[in-house]
This record gives C-alpha cells, sequence and structure tokens, in this order.
C-alpha cells in the first residue's frame, strides 16, 4: 500500500511505550488542527490515518508529551464539538436544497 506524501504512521508496536515517533506524530496532528483550525475528519485526510487516531493522539497521547499544545488543540476540539450541530444542520440543508433544485429542473424540461 503506498502511502501518501504527508503521511505519517508510526512503527512502534505496542507495549512499546510512547516512542519518538509516535510522540511527533501527536505534536504533528496537533499543530495541524491548530494552525487550520481543522476538524479531526480534515486532519485525518490530510495525513492519510483515520478519525480514531488523530482523536487518541491528541486527546489521550498529547498531555503526555506536550501539555501547551495539548491545550490549545482540546480548545479547537472543543469548538469543533460546540459547532456540530450546526454543520449537520447546514449538510442537511444543502442536501436536500440540491434534491429540490435537480426535480425543478426536472420539471422544466419535462414540459
Amino acid at each position: 500500500m503506498k502511502m501518501k506524501e504527508n503521511s505519517i504512521r508510526s512503527i512502534c508496536g505496542p507495549g512499546k511505550g510512547l516512542c519518538g515517533e509516535e510522540a511527533d506524530r501527536c505534536v504533528r496532528l496537533a499543530e495541524y488542527l491548530i494552525e487550520n483550525q481543522t476538524t479531526v475528519r480534515a486532519t485525518a485526510g490530510y495525513f492519510g490515518i483515520s478519525k480514531s487516531t488523530v482523536h487518541k493522539d491528541i486527546a489521550e497521547k498529547l498531555p503526555h508529551v506536550n501539555t501547551a499544545l495539548y491545550e490549545a488543540a482540546r480548545r479547537i476540539l472543543a469548538l469543533n464539538k460546540a459547532q456540530r450541530h450546526i454543520r449537520g444542520g447546514q449538510a442537511t440543508k444543502t442536501k436536500y436544497q440540491k434534491i429540490r433544485e435537480r426535480r425543478q429542473a426536472m420539471s422544466r424540461g419535462a414540459h
């Protein structure tokens, strides 16, 4: 499997603790999330890893690596969580707007 250029996967196995590469990944994920004000989903997509990995690295591992960076990332995660219902509502509105527009275009073309 070919990895993305910006992919960051750890080669440390379970039970080995937080190795250098794993700690580096936590920091890189948090820095990207903070600098770009992105969501966990967008961060995961950028690095080519799962949302679960991003969330676990930031929420559970980062506090042991860099407390100040964790606090900044935690604020972004909290903001995203607070805005989640708005984003979901907007996505639903957009979905049904597109359906309505397609139906109107089809009805105009049929006559």
